[in-house]
């Protein structure tokens, strides 16, 4: 069975994003679990002192594990948000190379018309030192998604939906 980590950008419970990412995994099928990007800022004196918190290692193990990786980032100011940056972060300083290779999907959610654009920019940017295969193209990128989504929490739009189901369908022909 393939396996799907899913990591959301929002720590909100009900965000835009969070429910953007439980349907592409609704979608994708499998065995899917949802990443927890909770834990301490980015501290070389901690990592020094004590190591990478549990939670990093957790998600460079889940990275590994996965088959592919599912990221839904809300835009924050015209990037990433900083818990997930911060993420990436404490990800980078473990050993082995979890992210490389692996196929990765990028979407997002956002009130403004754009989408999320700059966000999945910034993050394309972020993910590139640890070498991913990251899906081009076929980009998920709802606007207005108060507007999107329904009262059962899932897309709603036929235009947001097919654009959902086309890149899941790309993202796992990158699996191969």
């Amino acid at each position: 069975m393939t396996k799907v980590l899913g990591i959301c950008g929002s720590l909100r419970a009900t965000s835009f994003n969070r429910k953007l990412l439980l349907h592409a995994l609704d979608i994708f099928g499998g065995e899917a679990t949802v990443a927890d990007i909770r834990m301490p800022l980015y501290d070389g004196d901690l990592e020094d002192a004590s190591g990478a918190p549990e939670a990093a290692k957790r998600l460079g193990e889940q990275i590994a594990s996965a088959d592919a990786v599912i990221i839904a980032t809300p835009e924050y100011n015209k990037s990433i948000p900083g818990g997930l940056k911060n993420a990436l972060d404490w990800v980078s300083r473990l050993d082995g190379r979890p992210w490389q290779d692996k196929p990765v999907s990028i979407m997002s959610a956002a009130a403004g018309r754009a989408g999320g654009e700059r966000s999945q920019y910034a993050l394309r940017l972020a993910l590139s030192p640890f070498g991913p295969r990251l899906l081009t193209g076929r980009e998920v990128l709802v606007g207005n998604a108060a507007a999107e989504f329904g009262e059962d929490g899932r897309l709603s739009g036929d235009r947001a939906v097919k654009a959902l189901e086309t890149h899941i369908a790309a993202l796992k022909a990158l699996i191969g």
